[in-house]
């Protein structure tokens, strides 16, 4: 009697630990299922643009914005893969704790995700307000969470062609030493209710080519693109640029001015697919561009030739920007800038 009882105790253990072993090789296939290929995912961002960021109208209501919803269509149509949708929220954020975004801004959102999605675009949400998180990273950290505590969640059952970046061009005093662990705790939030959703994450310094190296990754996530973004030199990309001081005064630098000029280019990018490689990370260019100060002829040749070097090396990449400034479609007289845009996206022959 004893012996029989120990035995149906046994048997049963036996059953119990099948059934555990099968839900969880069950539970590991269905992650399998879920986890993104990030490589893939990153040939899906392809040829972007930047938009919106700085259509104050259009996040008070999207009726009232430059920007159209009939823009996306357009730029798939002209060739782009992706749009990398600029955010600055802290402006439409409840000054204290917990820092609720308000509705408009939200109803935006939401509007510029769907019709980008219905044009067959990737998208990326790009949290834009370095600025003022480089100028107070601790001063403005609780509100930097809280954003992504609510945009997260807000997107977790989104296709996987949205994608999340952490936060634009750290810089200034959120240093390289601050920008690690920084980041992170922004990404863990995101993991919560985005455990596979892939996540754009650039070095410190204004996201500069020569900061990569004092990036560092957690080895465990496999879900991040990388990000870099190219404005060199800057005597040229930003000659007349009032916001750079140091060349708002400079006029007629044409490039390239030497052979050194393009090899510049391409050995910076050898640089950084290297460490991509070494990483085994895909890489994004998330902007690049020349000013529109300068020389239109060689605003078109530097933009071409930095957009077909990512491409040679594998990298994506999304043009800076669509209005404003660095112009690629001239909204007031409705019409594309042919030169910048068929230097992104060549005539075929």
């Amino acid at each position: 009697m004893f012996k029989t009882a120990l035995f149906t105790i046994f048997l049963s253990g036996v059953i119990l630990l099948s059934l555990f072993s099968a839900c969880t090789a069950q539970t590991k296939n269905t992650a399998a299922e879920k986890a993104v290929d990030v490589f893939a995912l990153n040939k899906k961002i392809g040829r972007g643009v930047n938009v919106i960021g700085y259509d104050r109208d259009l996040w008070l209501s999207h009726e009232d914005g430059r920007f159209k919803a009939r823009y996306f269509r357009m730029l798939k149509e002209a060739g782009f893969d992706s749009v990398r949708i600029n955010l600055h929220p802290f402006h439409s954020m409840e000054t204290e704790s917990p820092y609720t975004i308000n509705d408009s801004w939200l109803a935006t959102l939401d509007w510029a995700v769907e019709k980008a999605l219905k044009a067959d675009l990737t998208v990326i949400l790009d949290m834009h307000e370095y600025n003022a998180v480089g100028s107070d990273p601790a001063g403005t950290k609780d509100k930097f969470l809280a954003f992504w505590q609510q945009i997260a969640p807000r997107f977790q059952t989104a296709p996987d062609t949205v994608i999340f970046e952490i936060l634009n061009e750290p810089c200034k005093e959120l240093t390289v030493e601050l920008w690690n662990p920084y980041y992170r705790q922004a990404l863990a939030i995101i993991r919560q209710t985005n455990p596979t959703r892939a996540v754009i994450i650039g070095p410190a310094r204004y996201n500069s080519v020569n900061a990569l190296d004092t990036l560092t990754l957690p080895d465990e996530d496999r879900n991040i693109i990388v990000t870099v973004h190219y404005y060199k030199p800057m005597e040229f990309t930003h000659q007349g640029a009032r916001w750079t001081p140091q060349y708002t005064e400079t006029t007629g630098v044409k490039w390239p001015r030497t052979d050194e000029d393009r090899q510049a280019v391409v050995d910076d990018f050898n640089r950084v697919h290297d460490w991509a490689a070494g990483q085994n990370r895909p890489m994004f260019v998330g902007e690049f561009g020349a000013y529109d100060k300068g020389d239109m002829d060689s605003r078109a040749r530097y933009t071409s030739f930095v957009a077909r070097t990512a491409e040679q090396c594998g990298f994506s990449w999304a043009y800076w920007q669509f209005d404003s400034d660095f112009v690629l479609y001239d909204i007031d007289k409705e019409q594309w800038v042919e030169p910048i845009r068929d230097a992104l996206i060549p005539k075929s022959k």
